[in-house]
């Protein structure tokens, strides 16, 4: 199961990426194997040399009564120290932003794909949508002809 992030390749240039596992409680894992979370909106931070993921909404448990979690509480995020460093660097010299492109199991573990990204422009959203709208029109020429 994958939760892609389609907001951020749209409004965003990827400049590099990150694999990082996320602490979580056991009713919003449950949650996530479900389905019911959104990183639409969310985006993340570095404090004392942590990174934490902002407004990820994970959906309450439906049998999680009391232990229930917070729907969008900071989750921590499990990088490398070198990483951590990496991404501080870029946040605040290069003034890039950390947004999640997609949440993945791997092995039965919950990770995020993060991603340092630039900010497109109003005209660089244009030229992305018309490069697709090629790609896409060819391809279906060469189905047509193929």
């Amino acid at each position: 199961m994958e939760i892609i992030n389609r907001k951020a390749q749209h409004d965003y240039f990827v400049e590099e990426t990150f694999e990082a596992g996320i602490v979580l409680t056991g009713t919003e894992i449950k949650s996530i194997r479900d389905g019911k979370c959104n990183i639409k909106d969310c985006y993340g931070i570095v404090r004392n040399h942590e990174v934490y993921l902002l407004n990820m909404f994970v959906s309450p448990y439906k049998e999680g009564n009391i232990f229930n979690h917070e729907e969008t509480r900071n989750r921590k995020l499990l990088l490398h120290k070198k990483e951590i460093k990496k991404i501080e660097e870029a946040i605040t010299m290069k003034g890039l932003t950390l947004i999640p492109l997609k949440l993945y199991f791997k092995n039965n573990i919950l990770k995020v794909s993060l991603g340092v990204c630039r900010g497109k422009k109003d005209y660089d959203k244009r030229e992305s949508i018309k490069e697709r709208d090629m790609k896409r029109e060819a391809l279906r020429n060469v189905k047509n002809y193929g």
